[in-house]
């Protein structure tokens, strides 16, 4: 296996839910905060390690997160699973096959795989679509893969019955949209310096963790730091969330950047 001794840097992306925030028609204290921290893109991540950038997720944001933060390359793009504001955005890497003159590999399960040849057909047409996106398909299960070099460990966790791949590279555990992650995945994550994991509102919510929730489980596993991802509205107020969390986690925010 690959050895990760090159530092890697962690950006958030996008840290909002589906529908994002501020939330069309919305005026509550959230959606109409002036602090740029409770502006949330959908959720997404990039990783870049050594002169390698992986995305995780490309939802409907993507093409302003890219331009957001000036990305020159793209290495390839890993799927969590098949909902739309994980997948939209795809077809918008287009332009690093313009620029870049390549493919781009994407990695998912088989289920991902096959909802995104259903939302992107003229991507997959035997004979190619002038200007559809080239991509390198792979599929991956629960089992550990290499990308450009780099080792890259799925962790299942289920978002409601829906099961959804977390990953883990080196010292770093991203997780997002879930709702229950069995012990022995708990234990693949366990020893991680950063994890990052979802946390949607306060209260209880069938696919997603609350805060005490997601709490819970960081404060047994015990990283060095913690970030929560995936927040709505409901959630409050970035600056009055980060007062009430354990010093070693706090909210991320788009455009927050992480060296591990």
């Amino acid at each position: 296996m690959a050895q990760h001794n090159n530092k890697i840097k962690l950006t958030f992306l996008g840290t909002g839910t589906s529908i994002g925030v501020p939330v069309i028609t919305c005026d509550c204290k959230v959606c109409t905060s002036t602090d740029k921290r409770d502006n949330r893109f959908r959720t997404s991540a990039m990783i870049e390690i050594g002169s390698e950038v992986f995305v995780i997720d490309s939802g409907p944001d993507f093409r302003i997160q890219m331009l957001r933060e000036k990305v020159q390359n793209l290495s390839a793009i890993l799927f969590t699973h098949e909902h739309r504001d994980h997948i939209a955005g795809l077809d918008d890497v287009r332009a690093f096959n313009y620029v870049l003159n390549k493919r781009i590999d994407i990695y998912g399960n088989e289920k991902t795989m096959e909802m995104i040849k259903t939302e992107f057909p003229y991507i997959f047409t035997e004979q190619r679509y002038f200007g559809a996106p080239q991509l390198n398909v792979h599929l991956i299960d629960d089992k550990p893969f290499t990308v450009f070099g780099y080792d890259f460990t799925p962790i299942k966790v289920m978002h409601d019955k829906l099961p959804v791949l977390g990953y883990r590279i080196g010292d770093l555990t991203y997780i997002t949209d879930a709702s229950h992650i069995e012990p022995d995945e708990i234990e693949k994550i366990r020893g991680s310096k950063v994890i990052v994991l979802n946390a949607l509102r306060n209260s209880k919510h069938v696919s997603h963790f609350s805060v005490e929730e997601a709490v819970a489980i960081l404060e047994d596993l015990k990283p060095e730091k913690a970030f929560l991802t995936h927040m709505s509205h409901f959630i409050g107020n970035h600056a009055e969330l980060e007062k009430k969390l354990p010093d070693f986690i706090k909210p991320a925010y788009d455009g927050l950047q992480v060296e591990i």
